[in-house]
């Protein structure tokens, strides 16, 4: 393996910080702005009854979660064009021939990915629970009790520096194309934020089914902004299921949001 040598090109580096940075603000902005335009004006009243906590965020809150997620976006610009370096310089598994594993992996790779994510925000995210960790870390994030899509980025520099290190993670481990990494990475913002929307937008018959025992839901999410209490997953709820730390009332919150039992 090569020695791992920074960039001598400095403007060259950050001409790649502001490609990572641009990237991920591109996919944060369209995906963050088509939640906050459907669920906040075009479909406020449509959508009243999917809405987990009926009051809406106030303008300051969204404020407040726009201010943090941008220097969340920053970090991640920083950490995604330091992860560049490290693979220029030969130290990850990133490749750009696709038949060198071909299209089979390319898009199991995806998949993987996600489920390495999952498992990694899972214990992140209870490791920032601890009462010794919370205040340094995840009381930021927490400000928000009733989230709006901007919540999803609104996060401490700290927190953003751990949850931005599932990108060298990632590339260290996994051999990855990086319009695979790409297509994760847009995936991870979309259920960032669809978790944060307020809305619960999932079939009322999700939960008795196997479906709702494996994947993660918006009322799991907010529940957990709500009542501070277990739901530490991301994409799936397996890891909440396994480790017992699904909150008491979760299945039956998600019934109520959805109206197939009395009204909250």
């Amino acid at each position: 393996m090569p020695p791992v040598t920074l960039p001598n090109d400095l403007p060259g580096f950050w001409k790649i910080f502001l490609f990572t940075t641009a990237y991920d603000l591109t996919h944060y902005l369209l995906v963050g702005g088509v939640a906050w335009f459907l669920g906040y004006v075009l479909c406020r009243s449509w959508w009243a009854n999917r809405k987990i906590i009926p009051e809406m965020p106030t303008w300051a809150d969204m404020r407040r979660e726009a201010m943090w997620s941008a220097l969340s976006v920053v970090i991640y610009g920083l950490v995604g064009a330091a992860t560049i370096a490290l693979s220029k310089a030969g130290w990850t598994r990133v490749y750009l021939n696709i038949d060198d594993f071909g299209w089979g992996w390319f898009w199991g790779s995806v998949a993987v990915a996600i489920f390495m994510h999952d498992t990694y925000f899972y214990w992140t995210h209870r490791l920032i629970h601890h009462p010794k960790l919370f205040r340094f870390f995840h009381s930021v994030h927490h400000e928000s009790h009733n989230p709006s899509p901007w919540a999803a980025y609104c996060v401490s520099p700290g927190e953003a520096v751990i949850q931005a290190g599932i990108i060298p993670l990632v590339v260290l481990t996994l051999p990855i194309h990086p319009v695979a990494f790409g297509l994760f990475w847009f995936l991870q913002v979309t259920i960032a934020v669809a978790g944060h929307t307020g809305y619960e937008f999932h079939a009322k018959w999700l939960m008795d089914s196997w479906l709702g025992k494996f994947f993660s839901t918006p009322t799991n999410h907010i529940q957990h902004h709500d009542s501070f209490k277990g739901n530490f997953g991301l994409y799936f709820n397996l890891w909440d299921r396994w480790m017992g730390t699904n909150h008491p009332d979760y299945e039956k919150r998600y019934r109520e949001v959805v109206g197939l039992i009395g009204s909250r």
